[in-house]
């Protein structure tokens, strides 16, 4: 053999092995891809998604399932091609889903409390819309091991006043920690177990973050006379709020929802009622499609990229708020033809 025909075949190993090499590297993104859909309706694993107890309640038909995203990460670059070119799919930098600073941990925690929020402002809206009196209160969820409230907040407490100052939403508590320098001491002001009391706790950087927290996950809980649960585990992020909200209204009010209609959809929702754009819409059309959804309420601000990738024999409704919701899928139940997109 030559040396020229050496050189050059040695030249090719080496280029195929740089490139199996290159294709096994991991690549700093990660893969939205379909995830399971609940319907509110319904049960999970023999557990209502939504009961009620001391209300009384109506039949329901027809479905109306919340949609979800799964996040393939750790992707290799062959991986992250593959995905790429899979319209069903969506890669993004792995910086959107795991902001940089914060720990796998962290984001978890986070999309919970987010979850525990939306499944509190749903029961509002829902209580609002239904006209339903109501009051709220602050209540610690649970205490972060090793945080600064630890030994000092307990689960179940109820949270009143930040340094002697009361506040009316956790959104509202938390800014004001989120506002000292970290290494501040705060006076939180709780109930327990009946019982005023009060706790000064050092605040501590968020990592990754210009932020103080104490580290407590909180949910902001409507009292009203009745119970309302939602138990829907490995379920985080808020973009379930419109799903639960209608879930509510439905199990309520005498009147059927769907109207028999399999109907699936996603929103983050306010207390007001107002529904916000979510993430994933594409994964989240074609995960409903696949389970027999015939309509998707699809928030206002998603409609663009929604009209991108429709999936054949699904129905895309435009909403803006929690009664466009209802309007809309009462316009489907006579036949009528409601906002698309």
């Amino acid at each position: 053999m030559s040396r020229r025909v050496l050189t050059l075949v040695l030249s090719g190993v080496l280029a195929a092995l740089l490139t199996g090499g290159a294709a096994v590297a991991p690549v700093p993104y990660v893969t939205y891809v379909p995830g399971p859909t609940f319907d509110t309706l319904g049960e999970v694993g023999g557990t209502p998604v939504i009961a009620v107890d001391g209300r009384r309640t109506y039949p329901t038909e027809g479905h109306l399932d919340l949609t979800t995203v799964s996040v393939r990460s750790d992707l290799t670059l062959a991986e992250a091609l593959l995905d790429w070119f899979d319209r069903d799919r969506a890669v993004v930098p792995r910086e959107f889903v795991f902001p940089p600073g914060q720990s796998d941990e962290q984001v978890r925690l986070e999309n919970e409390q987010r979850k525990l929020e939306s499944e509190s402002t749903a029961t509002i809206a829902a209580l609002r819309q239904l006209r339903v009196p109501f009051t709220t209160s602050i209540s610690v969820q649970r205490v972060e091991p090793g945080m600064p409230a630890d030994g000092a907040l307990q689960a179940g407490d109820v949270l009143t006043t930040v340094d002697g100052r009361s506040v009316a939403s956790s959104a509202e508590l938390r800014e004001r920690v989120s506002g000292t320098e970290p290494g501040t001491d705060v006076r939180i002001g709780y109930v327990r177990d009946g019982e005023p009391g009060e706790a000064v706790i050092t605040t501590a950087k968020a990592d990754g973050e210009d932020r103080s927290i104490i580290g407590v996950l909180l949910q902001e809980v409507p009292e009203y006379g009745f119970e309302i649960d939602i138990t829907l585990q490995d379920v985080g992020g808020p973009s379930a709020g419109l799903m639960f909200a209608l879930g509510i209204i439905d199990k309520l009010g005498p009147e059927s929802v769907t109207g028999g209609l399999y109907v699936a959809g996603s929103g983050e929702i306010s207390p007001d009622g107002t529904v916000g754009p979510i993430g994933g819409i594409t994964q989240k059309l074609v995960a409903s499609r696949e389970r027999g959804a015939e309509v998707f309420l699809v928030p206002a601000g998603n409609c663009d990229q929604a009209g991108e990738r429709v999936p054949d024999g699904l129905r895309l409704v435009r909403v803006t708020t929690l009664q466009s919701a209802l309007d809309a899928l009462e316009t489907l139940r006579a036949g009528g033809e409601p906002p698309g997109c």
